[in-house]
């Protein structure tokens, strides 16, 4: 009897805990990091090093367990130093983009609990509101307009402690900068964010 009562609780915990796990969850918080990035040219006509730049937003996730929907917004900084060879000399300049970021990310959460991983990926939709070209590198004129919209995809890792959240990921440009028939340019970056829940 002891043991049918008991494998009966098991049972109920069982389901009701599978329950409580299938149903949709609302999340939301904010989010601070930093990023690297890097332009990326066809051929060998440019090259960039990379600079540590910033990112700071907000994040929700909808879904349960299995699959789930984190829309993020944030206000980032990229930087980077071009290097462009013009007339048999080097031409190094500072080129920074501030962007309202938008990923659309589609993830699955790896644990129970607490304490889980988290695997993610998807597009960004990046409005640029400020550009800055360095003066060496403005006096030429395939430098001097960039888009004011960009898309890219990323994707990354990470993991969920209690209310903070830490993410790793690669953000991979699929648009070109570059207007008006100049070298194509594309922007990659490395970010790394910390974030917390709200609710």
């Amino acid at each position: 009897m002891k043991k049918a009562l008991l494998s009966i609780c098991i049972l109920i915990s069982t389901v009701t805990f599978a329950s409580a796990q299938l149903l949709p969850t609302f999340q939301a918080g904010i989010k601070g990091g930093l990023n690297f990035s890097q332009l990326k040219t066809d051929g060998d006509w440019l090259s960039s090093s990379s600079r540590a730049g910033y990112q700071a937003g907000i994040w929700a996730r909808i879904g349960g367990a299995g699959i789930h929907f984190q829309p993020e917004l944030y206000l980032t900084g990229k930087s980077t130093e071009a290097t462009f060879t013009e007339d048999g000399g080097n031409i190094k300049a500072d080129v920074t983009f501030t962007s309202l970021d938008l990923p659309l990310l589609i993830g699955t959460r790896i644990g129970l609990g607490p304490i889980a991983a988290r695997i993610q990926a998807g597009p960004v939709v990046s409005f640029v509101v400020d550009k800055g070209i360095g003066n060496a590198l403005e006096e030429v004129s395939d430098f001097k307009n960039y888009k004011n919209q960009a898309i890219a995809i990323t994707g990354g890792v990470g993991v969920d402690i209690m209310k903070f959240r830490a993410d790793l990921r690669y953000e991979h440009g699929l648009s070109d900068l570059s207007k008006d028939g100049s070298e194509s340019q594309k922007i990659s970056l490395w970010t790394i964010g910390v974030g917390y829940r709200l609710f």
